[in-house]
């Protein structure tokens, strides 16, 4: 059936219409969320409340993504789709409901963010398996760059859209635009998006799946190896997000402004980076291509601001940055589609995002902890020495300087041992 696909003169036009309302719908969740934080904030004043919003979310990704696979292989992958999306446009309705009935209380957004999150954990495995069943295996890492785009433009577009929209129409206009994504994304999939049939909807317990999924990797050092080296990205990467307003936030040519383009500069760079990745030749390695975007991006950008005091540096080392983060997706991308049988991508993948993301709160707690307990403390103590000095500049904020120049040798070490590790293995395309 995914031959025919590939024949027919159309062959992608299932693929546009599912990423493009996906898309909107996505957007429309992300202004909700960001719209919800704002409100939150000026309800308790506290950063910890507000971060607990996305890890109420963020938490059943982690804890569930095995066993959502799982659940993914044994259904229909439309079918699936749709009923979550149910659920989560539900959860919507139920804050809008609370809120205009002045019933909206924290633990509320709390328990429907929980709720929220642990049905994108089942779409999301759903929704890979779809696309990988909807798009020629030519094609994978062109439309891997444009869903790489349509990320990057949500990254930048999103807290722009929910500010202005929250400032004008407030929360209740907020949530009736993601309502009205989701009744484009929802009609869209259900009437005019084909998805074949796979051999993968079988009816084994979700236990036996899930330890199908967890005996692949194990059978697939390569693949295994990628992922580990991707959850020691997503490490080094959290470490600094939580790093990166320590940093630039006390700086005398900071503040909030220049925070904003800072974060804005690695939305943009994926942009670039997305659109040349949709038009570069088929690599002759693509492994390699995966560590050494990534040793160059963790190298570049964190030592550039550990050793910079301008922001137009700043700025130009999240571009250096972020620029390949979608080449070394997409080759990433191509890669295990290519790898893993598509009767076993569900519960696959769902074993990778639990390996893969697992290290992104640890990385959020690490980069703050070390920033105010230990690297702060240690320039207070001794950063009026000369090279100190010289290296990380004085006062609050060098500590978090010092931490860039940590994050960048950490990142660099673990690009390179895992780099070496993959030249042992074989990988080629069929």
């Amino acid at each position: 059936m995914k031959q025919e696909n590939k024949t027919n003169k159309y062959h992608l036009k299932d693929f546009y219409i599912l990423w493009s309302t996906q898309s909107i719908s996505q957007l429309g969740s992300s202004i909700t969320a960001f719209a919800l934080t704002l409100w939150l904030y000026e309800k308790t004043g506290s950063s910890l409340s507000t971060a607990a919003l996305t890890i109420c979310s963020y938490a059943p990704y982690v804890l569930m993504s095995i066993f959502a696979g799982a659940l993914t292989d044994r259904f229909d992958k439309k079918k699936t789709m749709l009923v979550c999306d149910v659920f989560a446009v539900f959860c919507t309705i139920i804050v809008f409901l609370l809120y205009r009935s002045d019933c909206l209380m924290i633990w509320h957004l709390y328990a429907l963010n929980a709720v929220s999150g642990l049905m994108n954990t089942i779409q999301q495995p759903a929704s890979e398996v779809a696309m990988t069943l909807i798009i020629p295996e030519e094609d994978y890492q062109k439309t891997s760059g444009l869903r790489s785009l349509s990320r990057s433009l949500i990254s930048i577009l999103n807290p722009l859209i929910a500010t202005a929209l929250y400032s004008f129409i407030g929360l209740n206009g907020v949530i009736a635009v993601d309502i009205g994504s989701f009744a484009v994304a929802f009609v869209a999939l259900w009437f005019f998006i084909n998805i074949p049939e796979s051999s993968s909807d079988r009816k084994e317990s979700v236990l036996v799946l899930a330890k199908e999924g967890i005996g692949f990797l194990k059978k697939n050092p390569m693949i295994m190896t990628l992922i580990l080296f991707m959850s020691g990205v997503n490490l080094i990467a959290s470490a600094f997000d939580a790093t990166l307003p320590g940093y630039v936030l006390p700086n005398p040519k900071g503040g909030q402004t220049v925070l904003g383009i800072v974060t804005s500069c690695s939305g943009i760079a994926m942009i670039f980076g997305s659109m040349i990745v949709s038009v570069l030749p088929k690599p002759k390695d693509r492994v390699k291509i995966v560590y050494l975007t990534m040793l160059f991006s963790l190298g570049s950008e964190n030592f550039l601001l550990a050793f910079s005091r301008e922001p137009v540096l700043w700025y130009l080392g999240q571009i250096i940055g972020w620029i390949l983060v979608p080449v070394m997706s997409a080759n990433l991308d191509v890669i295990l589609r290519s790898s893993i049988p598509v009767e076993l991508q569900g519960r696959v993948y769902a074993c990778r995002n639990t390996l893969q993301f697992f290290t992104i709160p640890i990385g959020l707690f690490l980069g703050g902890f070390m920033v105010d307990n230990v690297c702060e403390p240690f320039m207070a103590g001794y950063g009026n020495t000369a090279i100190l000095n010289t290296l990380f500049g004085t006062g609050k904020g060098s500590g978090a300087a010092l931490m860039m120049f940590l994050l960048g040798l950490s990142g660099s070490l673990i690009c390179i041992i895992t780099g070496r590790k993959l030249k042992r293995y074989h990988y080629s395309e069929t």
